[in-house]
């Protein structure tokens, strides 16, 4: 870490903050020097995100005041905190899916010239930003066409787009590709010479542990400790964070797995996905290996029905005769269930309810003469609150007012509830705090015990190799290798990962 100025940037003292049923923060107290990283630690639900919107102008605090160099600083909305140099990039995408990179990239402020949009002005300085975060893609595509790591990095770039003083950056990481972190490591070390001051939010503790000079960590909303990070180890982060031990919380143990129930036969869909094939037993975890854009992801969509593969077959259940899977529907009424990496697109009715969200793929269960049965499916919500450790204020609590977590959590409880025998988990700790990640981890174990074929898709190596009995990697559409647990490596899944890309 390069010396810090010594002057505060930006100052909070006694932030409170309070939603219908839940206290979010309370009585949050830190400073912000210049030029620095300022890492912002704790659990799904401990009060981040909610602290930095107050910080960015999107949400106000109940009480409690902030400074910038000194002065009072209250901004009643997003705008006015940028026009004071404050700016954030959110972990959940805001981008505009119709509007090309460039449009979004510098969609407050863009480049006229006789009443017009001036695109070559346009398009030239949204090349240099995305060459500026390592990002080579075509500046005139529509966001809608690119993965969810690359949206990641346009929503980087357009936050770079402005001179700030202050950026804030959540979760900044989630779906970037190791070669896209490393480039948004370089750019952070940029700004800090320049005198930005960034505060950081992460669960990944090796990130925190490399590019930040203070760590402060909420739990519950309230501030649990701010000390430089060369003061503190990454156990004592984590047992700060979660105030417990996680040294001997359970993870993956081998356990006697039955019959096949999934048998993937040359799966094929142009060049995503190129002859994949697998077999998953009962009761028993496959993890998917790969690097981002290998084809995992699309190989689920394929065995959940959501596209139509150009070739290969799905076999369930040991049967000779495939199944013939056509739409998502019909994977559900086959006993497949996929839990999405992109929740609040495709695995969530934000504006809905807990219990609105957990019933949907099994309302049948929940109706009588074609009505639903309100105080049953409420009850099925609170047990899943309950079991799940889901923070919320009740059953009745908008979705969209859950934390990234508690959201995936619910995602995960509305197919417990369908009780699928086979479940697709596609980065299923994505966002996930650290105390989080070890309860689903025990959740999957729990549903093999029940004979449940689980297969998990993670770009977290060191996950899958806690929590799988095999693992498959896949490399440019291509299933590469296979590993049981006694013989596989970090190196060996790596080098089957960049197998088909340095051939």
């Amino acid at each position: 870490m390069t010396d810090l100025q010594t002057d505060i940037a930006f100052s909070l003292c006694g932030i409170t903050k309070s939603f219908p049923g839940v206290k979010a923060l309370s009585d949050v107290t830190f400073d912000l020097k210049t030029g620095e990283v300022h890492a912002l630690v704790g659990e799904n639900g401990a009060g981040k995100s909610t602290l930095v919107k107050i910080i960015a102008g999107i949400q106000s605090a109940d009480s409690g005041n902030m400074l910038i160099k000194g002065k009072s600083y209250a901004p009643p909305g997003r705008k006015d905190a940028e026009n004071c140099g404050v700016r954030i990039v959110m972990q959940e995408l805001n981008l505009v899916n119709n509007l090309t990179v460039a449009e979004n990239i510098f969609l407050e402020k863009l480049p006229s010239r006789f009443g017009f949009v001036d695109y070559p002005k346009l398009n030239s300085a949204a090349r240099r930003l995305t060459q500026q975060v390592g990002l080579s893609i075509d500046v005139n595509a529509k966001v809608s066409q690119l993965g969810v790591g690359q949206q990641q990095m346009v929503e980087i770039a357009s936050g770079l787009s402005q001179k700030c003083d202050i950026l804030i950056l959540d979760e900044p990481t989630a779906s970037l590709t190791d070669k896209e972190a490393q480039l948004l490591f370089a750019q952070i070390e940029k700004l800090k010479t320049n005198g930005v001051s960034i505060i950081y939010i992460s669960h990944h503790i090796d990130e925190i542990m490399r590019i930040s000079d203070t760590v402060t960590i909420l739990r519950d909303g309230q501030l649990v400790s701010s000390h430089p990070t060369n003061q503190l180890n990454a156990d004592q982060i984590v047992s700060k964070m979660v105030g417990r031990n996680l040294e001997h919380s359970t993870l993956r143990h081998n356990t006697e797995t039955g019959p096949v129930v999934l048998r993937v036969e040359g799966l094929t869909r142009g060049r995503k996905v190129r002859n994949v094939s697998f077999q998953v037993h009962r009761g028993e975890i496959l993890g998917i290996a790969g690097l981002m854009g290998s084809g995992r992801t699309e190989t689920m969509r394929l065995i959940f029905g959501a596209d139509k593969p150009d070739s290969g077959k799905v076999y369930l259940h040991n049967s000779s005769t495939p199944a013939h899977i056509k739409n998502p529907r019909h994977a559900v009424n086959n006993g497949i269930a996929l839990l999405t990496e992109d929740r609040k697109e495709q695995g969530l009715l934000l504006p809905l309810s807990i219990s609105k969200n957990i019933s949907l793929a099994q309302l049948s269960k929940l109706c009588r003469f074609g009505l639903i049965r309100n105080s049953e499916e409420k009850q099925v919500a609170a047990d899943f609150i309950d079991k799940l450790s889901v923070k919320s204020s009740s059953t009745e609590q908008a979705v969209g007012n859950l934390s990234g977590g508690n959201q995936q959590k619910v995602v995960i409880a509305k197919w417990l509830y369908k009780d699928s025998e086979i479940i697709i988990f596609d980065e299923p700790t994505r966002g996930i705090d650290v105390g989080a990640k070890f309860e689903i981890y025990q959740m999957l174990d729990n549903l093999t015990k029940k004979g449940k074929a689980i297969i998990v898709v993670s770009s977290d190596l060191k996950e899958l190799m806690a929590i799988s009995d095999r693992i498959a990697v896949m490399s440019d559409g291509k299933l590469t290798a296979e590993f049981n647990s006694n013989d596989w490596s970090a190196e060996k899944i790596a080098a089957a990962a960049f197998s088909e890309y340095i051939n």
